[in-house]
């Protein structure tokens, strides 16, 4: 009996060639993907499925079931990571519908070294179930578990593929045979639209557990492209309707790949604490815009000197991916004037702290001592009003600060004003401070909607996920059905 690894525990392998395999009551197509440091494809060659079965170092058999055959030794340098991965045959079903899958990796004697069962899936339905990965001079493999709740397509993208998931309609649909598939193409950078298979086989010939790849079979426009399904997760599918109470639904966005295994597990279960939160609110599926503004002024120098806001930075991602279209943070620094930063992206979330989060001098282009060093909220206020018209989609704004609100008649002004535009304004007070005016915010008459809120932290670090996003997203879907309701969002 091999070694029983549990979500997130790595092992050596030191056998030349060993085989993944999977067991699964569901019907489900295994595959590979061989990606380089940064998580993507170099191009097509690099994916291994069922009519691409052979890669340098990999090799997909199906003599009596499927099992990828890995050589280590025979990757390319390049290649440093062999990740695993199980795709559903049935585009309506998801993992959460059945026993955990459990995954398997023996010698080439057949002499099992590792065992994974990989627990705690639900609305996804194509999972990367393990990865053999470089370290140093040596191979390990590691249990991932990660699930695609947009099925295939957001795997494929995830790794730096864009997917055509819109096929000319005027084009025949009727089936033609599977040998007729041509393999799709993943070539990344820059990235050739492709239309990627997903099987239509149900197996139904082996009520017992299926045994994943038992040759499926795949329904393909007479061009050869191949339509995506609908994801899953997508809020408007009857599925996700009925999953809502079960599971969190997570979304998952381009370059989420890129990050290191720790990361991408740390992002995850953020990402799902923020699930959670929006099925609770009854607000999952909900997209906006989210804009994240943080204070810059000089009495935020422990906030700064300590990397809490980059903490803050990072722990605000998640609510983007799972509320923004594109998944990223539009981002403001402000004193007594502001300035827009680029967007925050998911892959990108370290080097932009480190190159935008400053107090002083000029970095990137930016003065940071020319914003000054006392607060004064107008301007930033003013400037993403300028941005919000009537009916458009909503937008959150996460607003960090540390105190100030000085002018209080103005800035009570400006929180009416806004009541009738699509934006929800969230406050969040870092430290022990005087919050003044923001303490009484929800209180605020002469406001179309209830349009803000507000909460302080004395220490952000000391806050669990699950309280943070509680909090910070607790008033938003009340107030999106105010705002509906009142015709200021659509």
């Amino acid at each position: 009996m091999g070694t029983s690894l549990v979500k997130g525990q790595n092992g050596p392998v030191a056998a030349a060639r060993v085989v993944v395999s999977v067991r699964t009551e569901a019907a489900v197509d295994l595959s590979a993907l061989l990606v380089t440091e940064s998580g993507t494809v170099r191009s097509d060659a690099d994916f291994v499925f069922f009519n691409q079965p052979v890669a340098p170092g990999v090799e997909l058999t199906s003599a009596t079931s499927a099992a990828l055959a890995i050589s280590p030794a025979a990757l390319p340098g390049e290649i440093a990571q062999v990740r695993a991965v199980l795709t559903l045959d049935d585009a309506t079903e998801t993992f959460g519908r059945f026993a955990p899958p459990i995954a398997t990796i023996a010698d080439d004697r057949g002499n099992v070294l590792y065992e994974y069962v990989i627990e705690g899936l639900g609305a996804e339905s194509v999972v990367i179930a393990l990865e053999l990965y470089r370290r140093g001079a040596e191979w390990k493999v590691r249990a991932v578990g990660q699930g695609y709740a947009g099925g295939f397509a957001a795997l494929v993208t995830d790794h730096g593929v864009v997917v055509d998931d819109d096929p000319d309609s005027s084009q025949s649909a009727d089936p033609a045979p599977p040998a007729s598939l041509a393999a799709p193409s993943l070539a990344p950078a820059p990235p050739s639209e492709v239309a990627v298979a997903d099987s239509a086989a149900r197996m139904t010939s082996h009520p017992q557990a299926a045994v994943a790849g038992a040759s499926p079979s795949a329904t393909v426009p007479a061009s050869g492209s191949v339509q995506v399904p609908a994801a899953v997760g997508d809020p408007g599918s009857a599925l996700a309707q009925g999953k809502r109470s079960l599971v969190p639904d997570v979304r998952t966005v381009p370059g989420e790949a890129k990050l290191s295994f720790e990361k991408r597990t740390v992002l995850d279960l953020r990402k799902r604490e923020v699930a959670k939160v929006l099925i609770d609110k009854d607000a999952l599926g909900v997209r906006a815009r989210v804009v994240l503004v943080i204070d810059k002024t000089g009495s935020m120098v422990k906030q700064y000197r300590k990397k809490v806001v980059h903490r803050v930075v990072e722990r605000m991602i998640p609510v983007a991916t799972q509320l923004d279209d594109d998944g990223t943070l539009e981002a403001y620094l402000y004193a007594l004037s502001y300035t827009r930063l680029p967007d925050i992206a998911v892959a990108d979330a370290d080097r932009w702290s480190e190159t935008y989060l400053h107090l002083s001098g000029t970095h990137a282009g930016i003065d940071y001592t020319g914003l000054g060093g006392r607060n004064d909220e107008l301007p930033i206020m003013r400037a993403v009003i300028d941005t919000l018209r009537p009916g458009d989609r909503p937008t959150l704004v996460l607003f960090f600060t540390d105190g100030g609100f000085a002018k209080k008649q103005e800035i009570a002004a400006l929180m009416r004003e806004a009541s009738r535009l699509p934006a929800f304004w969230q406050f969040v007070g870092l430290g022990q401070a005087n919050y003044g005016l923001l303490r009484s915010i929800d209180e605020m008459d002469g406001r179309l909607v209830d349009n803000a809120g507000f909460f302080a932290l004395d220490d952000i670090d000391r806050v669990d996920d699950a309280q943070l996003y509680t909090r910070l997203l607790g008033e938003f879907p009340q107030w999106l059905r105010a705002a509906r309701a009142a015709g200021v969002t659509s």
